[in-house]
């Protein structure tokens, strides 16, 4: 594992492993759905190792103990469809968390952000936000739903952006607009290719959740 910048890259060999199934062309659905859930678990676990904790007094079955749980209220905030991939894991492991979705598509042509859809309520009820974003390629998108998040009143220094795999240059234009933000990527590609697709990267995450690839 590798942190730079608030920037973490995971590096362990269940991670590379699943995620060289990724990206094979001929890894089916189930399979895909299957490898990123297990990577989003990874990514949740390692995020979520400075969270606040508060101490209560317990007892077991032969004495009394000191116990922790988590203080922070966590939300989870997946980026429609793919990031619905990252839900069930980060469910997983905070089974009362909130979800809110945040509807946001890239024009084909420009490459822009589009919003299209949110389910935050007025007031934000949760003290940490984790923003599930599988794939980081140009970065407008994980940037449009950090807008979102800011504008509902969650300051970046309770955000985790989470994502499966980035390219270098989304990585690096998500850093140069929010520094201040913790990112935690189980990997970086080096190309983006004329389209604003990463490359070798995984091809369309959503389609390839859902089954929805066109022949």
């Amino acid at each position: 594992m590798s942190t730079s910048n608030k920037v973490t890259v995971l590096s362990h060999p269940l991670i590379n492993a699943r995620l060289s199934k990724l990206r094979e062309t001929s890894t089916p659905a189930k399979e895909f759905r299957e490898g990123i859930h297990d990577i989003s678990l990874f990514l949740g676990i390692e995020a979520s190792r400075n969270l606040e904790e508060e101490s209560y007094e317990g007892q077991t079955p032969i004495g009394p103990f000191t116990g922790s749980f988590i203080k922070p209220k966590i939300g989870l905030t997946p980026v429609l469809r793919a990031g619905m991939g990252m839900t069930d894991a980060l469910l997983e492991l905070f089974p009362s968390a909130p979800v809110y979705h945040l509807g946001i598509f890239r024009e084909k042509t420009t490459l822009q952000p589009v919003e299209y859809y949110s389910k935050l309520p007025s007031v934000p009820p949760v003290d940490t936000v984790f923003l599930l974003d599988p794939l980081v390629a140009t970065g407008g998108t994980a940037i449009a739903a950090l807008h979102m998040l800011l504008d509902w009143g969650i300051p970046v220094s309770k955000i985790k952006l989470l994502c499966v795999l980035a390219s270098q240059d989304g990585l690096k234009t998500v850093q140069e607009a929010y520094p201040d933000l913790e990112i935690w990527v189980a990997t970086v590609d080096p190309k983006l290719t004329a389209n604003g697709l990463v490359s070798p990267g995984l091809g369309d995450t959503g389609d390839r959740l859902y089954n929805t690839l066109k022949e």
